[in-house]
Formats: structure tokens, C-alpha cells, sequence
């Protein structure tokens, strides 16, 4: 029988690479494609990069300026309303309740009537009295609410004009 002897080969000796150290930055120092050219930014372009910048500096003060003028009024606005609002509803809690009061005492009125005729003027007479006691009340919550809606539009409408002309005089 005739041995076969394999050797094995050697293994090939690990290459020993070390990156150069090249400038911060630059992830591949030795490939010339990936290097970054050095030149001169034209002095032009420079100022009108500095001139947008800026521009963009004050485009945003501007907005930002008018973002607060347009949060506080919407602050006022809605202070304003929730005043209004409860103003309103203590007027409307107020005539309830003297429309309930009138509505008991004519209830103690009639039932201590000696008489149909007593009763019926008694029923006239209220009713007269509601019906002035709630005109006026009307008249009340309608000039309340004019008010509100007028105090309440009034700073939008003042902000809405100059806003305007300050776009004219732009």
C-alpha cells in the first residue's frame, strides 16, 4: 500500500496594515476620490450667504414677534370672554330667579283669592307683570351681549388693522 502524505500548507502570514492617521474628519485619507478639494469660496458668494442668513434671522424675529402678539390676544380675548360669559350668566340666574319668586308669590296670591273675579284680576295683573319684567330682562341680555361681542372682537379688529398696515408700509 502506498502512504499518501498531505502537507499542509502554511498559513499565509496576516498582512500588517496600519491606517495612517489622516486629518480629523476624513474617513479615507489615501483614496484621492474622496478627497475634498481645497478652494477659495468667492468673497461674493460668502456676502450673499451672510446676507441670506440674515435675512432668515430676521424673517424668523419677525414671526416670532408676531407669534407672541397673536398668543396674548388670543390670552385677552378668551379672558375677556369667560368675564362676559359669567357676567351673562349671573344676568340670566338673576332673572330666573326673580321670574320664580314673581311665579310664587302669584301662586300664594291666587290661592288666597275669595273669589273668581279676584282671581282673574290677579291672573291679569300677573301676567301684565311678566310680560314687562321680561322685556326688560330681554332688553338686559341684549345689550350684555352686544357688549361682550363687542368687547371681544374689538382687540382682534384693532390687531387684524395693524397687521395691515404694517404689510402696506412693507
Amino acid at each position: 500500500m502506498t502512504e499518501t502524505t498531505t502537507t499542509a500548507k502554511p498559513a499565509p502570514k496576516a498582512r500588517a496594515t496600519k491606517a495612517k492617521a489622516g486629518p480629523a474628519g476624513v474617513a479615507f485619507p489615501d483614496f484621492e476620490a474622496f478627497a475634498m478639494p481645497k478652494m477659495e469660496v468667492p468673497a461674493a458668494f460668502r456676502e450673499a450667504t451672510e446676507k441670506g442668513i440674515e435675512s432668515a434671522r430676521d424673517t424668523y424675529a419677525k414671526v416670532k414677534t408676531a407669534a407672541e402678539d397673536a398668543t396674548d390676544l388670543m390670552e385677552d380675548t378668551f379672558e375677556t370672554s369667560r368675564q362676559g360669559v359669567v357676567e351673562f350668566n349671573h344676568k340670566a340666574a338673576d332673572a330666573a330667579k326673580a321670574n320664580a319668586d314673581a311665579a310664587f308669590t302669584f301662586f300664594k296670591d291666587i290661592m288666597s283669592a275669595k273669589s273668581v273675579a279676584e282671581a282673574i284680576e290677579l291672573q291679569s295683573t300677573f301676567a301684565r307683570s311678566q310680560f314687562d319684567a321680561l322685556s326688560t330682562q330681554t332688553k338686559e341680555m341684549q345689550e350684555l351681549a352686544t357688549k361682550l361681542g363687542t368687547d371681544v372682537s374689538a382687540p382682534v379688529k384693532e390687531a387684524f388693522e395693524k397687521s395691515f398696515k404694517e404689510m402696506k408700509v412693507h
